[in-house]
């Protein structure tokens, strides 16, 4: 017990580090393009770990998870778009139909209580995005989930394509906008805290000569927390009775049956679980995206959050997160450079390091990442971390650190 509070308290003050980090690099505004893989990355690791609940610890394969992000997605654009005046002709977000849902939650708690009722009203939406997509996968999860194997990956992946489908249609226009996007909802740069010279936080910062300016940024830092908060809420329920549920189903449903555990319960209580995290991860990604369209939720996005998952390693949260920072990392910044022509390795004042090519041309960055994995899967078959978690495996490393030490010692006196 005392060991495991030892491990919590180091997380949580790394992770604390961590977020007051991003905070100061956001707010002098010289990192943009890592903020924003930060942002996607915190989004991806959160729709990765969600799938991971139910592929890796419960052992149900689905291939439906671009739908639930896409339902997250829109249920947060809805019911966060300015409502339009009764004066205006035009709406300017729906501007071929009429509009049914004309209030904004965010807009509607920032009338009323100011900049926190907004702030309010964004968690409120994130959350009805969540709680709306674990109800359409319970509703799915009825018939679904008494296929297996195979036949429940096909199914889930016909439904993601239903789903996207239907919101398409011009029928349910006036909610969904049909096939035009939904834009002008909030997302992450309306996230700003304004601080005076005297303020506290003010002072610490000068404490350290850091200057921020009297903006903080919290973009980055919202998305960050989000995947954070969230994530531990999975850490929590895979540790708890629920979870040990889960993995006993995973490794043998009959084994799991004859112990008392009901297979169809537990299995639509992880796919539920499991959808609601991927709505709350695609209200995130609405956030991160200027617009919302059903055409960008394809089964390709699917398929990069199993890739995830199975390059971080199937029954590991840490390896999902690894996964996803890797993943965002490399497809969205470190690569680029082999489409433009060149990669730079050291760029200082000093030495410049960089790597050029005729062949480095656009679309070469996929070539050289389809590369990467491969030698991944070639040398970590089970994933970056198998199905093991990182506070594990660094204290298998510190043992043998000091085992190895102790060895020496113990020599060196007896030689």
């Amino acid at each position: 017990m005392e060991k495991n509070c030892k491990s919590n308290i180091i997380t949580f003050s790394i992770l604390a580090v961590f977020l007051l980090l991003v905070i100061i690099l956001e707010s002098e505004g010289e990192t943009l393009m890592l903020m924003t893989v930060l942002r996607k990355s915190a989004v991806y690791a959160l729709a990765a770990v969600a799938l991971n609940l139910l592929n890796g610890f419960t052992g149900l394969f689905s291939l439906g998870h671009a739908g639930f992000l896409l339902i997250g997605a829109y249920t947060y654009a809805i019911v966060s778009v300015p409502a339009t005046p009764s004066h205006i002709l035009v709406d300017p977000v729906y501007q071929y139909y009429t509009r049914a849902i004309n209030f904004s939650i965010p807009e509607t708690l920032g009338n009323l209580m100011g900049g926190t009722g907004m702030v309010l009203g964004v968690l409120i939406a994130i959350i009805l995005a969540g709680l709306i997509t674990a109800g359409v996968a319970y509703l799915v999860g009825l018939p679904v989930l008494r296929l297996k194997g195979n036949y429940l990956s096909i199914a889930t992946l016909g439904f993601a394509e239903i789903i996207r489908a239907i919101f398409q249609w011009g029928k349910l226009g006036p909610v969904t906008n049909g096939s035009n996007p939904i834009r002008n909802y909030v997302r992450q740069n309306a996230f700003t805290l304004n601080i005076s010279d005297d303020s506290y936080i003010k002072t610490f910062l000068n404490y350290f000569n850091i200057d921020i300016g009297n903006k903080i940024m919290l973009g980055t830092f919202f998305f960050v927390f989000m995947a954070a908060l969230c994530i531990g809420i999975i850490v929590l329920l895979v540790n708890s009775s629920y979870g040990r549920a889960f993995k006993a189903i995973r490794e043998d449903e009959i084994a799991a049956e004859a112990m008392g555990i009901n297979l169809y319960k537990h299995k639509q209580l992880s796919f539920a679980i499991s959808s609601f995290f991927a709505g709350v991860s695609g209200a995130l990604l609405a956030m991160f995206m200027s617009t919302v369209m059903a055409d960008n939720f394809r089964s390709a996005m699917t398929y990069e959050i199993v890739l995830i998952v199975v390059l971080g390693g199937l029954g590991s949260i840490s390896g999902s997160i690894i996964g996803a920072m890797l993943f965002v990392f490399s497809s969205e910044w470190w690569l680029r450079g082999f489409d433009s022509g060149g990669l730079t390795l050291i760029n200082t004042e000093w030495l410049r390091v960089s790597i050029t090519s005729l062949y480095f041309r656009n679309g070469f960055r996929l070539v050289v990442f389809s590369i990467v994995i491969m030698i991944v899967v070639l040398f970590f078959r089970r994933g970056i971390m198998g199905d093991k978690e990182l506070p594990y495996l660094l204290g298998q490393w510190k043992d043998k650190l000091f085992t190895n030490s102790r060895k020496s010692k113990a020599g060196e006196a007896n030689g």
